[in-house]
């Protein structure tokens, strides 16, 4: 009962960190570009993770040469491509916007886990789930009734995070597929780490790095210690569990930038809000029963 309880706060904790997350992107991006954003993002990332693993992990960083290939992949997908991705299309989308569309991942994990992982199979309730958080990025990215009914659904900056997402899809069926065996925080390690050292490398040879704001360096702290707290909560409870509680992200973020960008959700949206939670219901079902 204790280590449930501890990974729920920490589960939800990370939630808070990723909601928080395009917040601060945006207000960074008042006096730096996205490139500089994502350039500091990433090293502090890469900061906290490894100096969370040199207090808890005693062989440090070590990690076996079989699993390099793939860690590289998840680093060059996850972070070098999505993670740059979705900090651009922050500089086109609301934080609702990106937050959701971010939040259909499940849609393609179940996908591409039936084709590449043989043993998952897509029952009544994946169809359900996937159904219901298809209608949720429709009513989202479209805003408005008059929008939904003359098909002006999304922008380029929507798309822009839908890549992300799916790429970002791509990586956890390669961490469940061929990573499993390796500790939470090396595999979280090496997902900045390669990536962060390709790009601060193309930065420096460039224009170099600006760092002009104090949201930079937070940014790079709060989604370190999100990634933290959501592979520790991962080893604690449940996968559902997880799930459930990540539906918190979309809510804060939500919150935070009505609050702090005057920001505002049209009723449309929050009935997609209501659609993303049935759907995350569905796809967590089956791992219940």
């Amino acid at each position: 009962m204790k280590d449930k309880k501890i990974g729920m706060a920490v589960v939800l904790g990370a939630s808070i960190m990723w909601a928080i997350e395009p917040t601060l992107a945006k207000l960074s991006y008042q006096t730096t570009s996205h490139l500089d954003t994502f350039a500091t993002r990433s090293v502090f990332s890469l900061l906290t993770i490894g100096a969370y693993l040199l207090v808890v992990r005693r062989n440090g960083l070590c990690v076996k040469m079989r699993y390099l290939p793939k860690l590289i992949y998840v680093s060059l997908v996850a972070t070098l491509f999505a993670d740059l991705m979705y900090i651009f299309a922050l500089t086109k989308v609301a934080v609702t916007n990106a937050v959701f569309i971010g939040h259909m991942q499940p849609i393609f994990i179940v996908f591409m886990g039936f084709i590449l992982l043989k043993e998952d199979r897509i029952t009544r309730f994946d169809y359900l789930g996937i159904l219901s958080m298809m209608v949720a990025g429709l009513l989202v990215t479209s805003k408005t009734l008059s929008n939904l009914l003359s098909l002006k659904i999304g922008t380029l900056g929507d798309l822009y995070v839908l890549l992300a997402t799916i790429a970002w899809a791509t990586t956890a069926v390669v961490v469940r597929k061929y990573l499993r065996q390796l500790h939470a925080g090396i595999i979280a390690f090496y997902r900045f780490f390669f990536a962060t050292v390709i790009f601060v490398i193309y930065m420096i040879t460039t224009d170099g790095i600006d760092v002009a704001n104090i949201y930079q360096i937070l940014l790079g702290v709060v989604i370190g210690a999100g990634t933290i707290m959501y592979y520790e909560g991962l080893r604690l409870i449940k996968a559902a569990q997880v799930s459930a509680l990540e539906l918190s992200t979309p809510f804060f973020a939500t919150v935070f930038g009505i609050v702090v960008l005057k920001e505002y959700i049209t009723p449309m949206q929050f009935c997609g809000f209501l659609f993303l939670i049935s759907g995350m219901y569905f796809l967590s079902r089956r791992e219940r029963e």
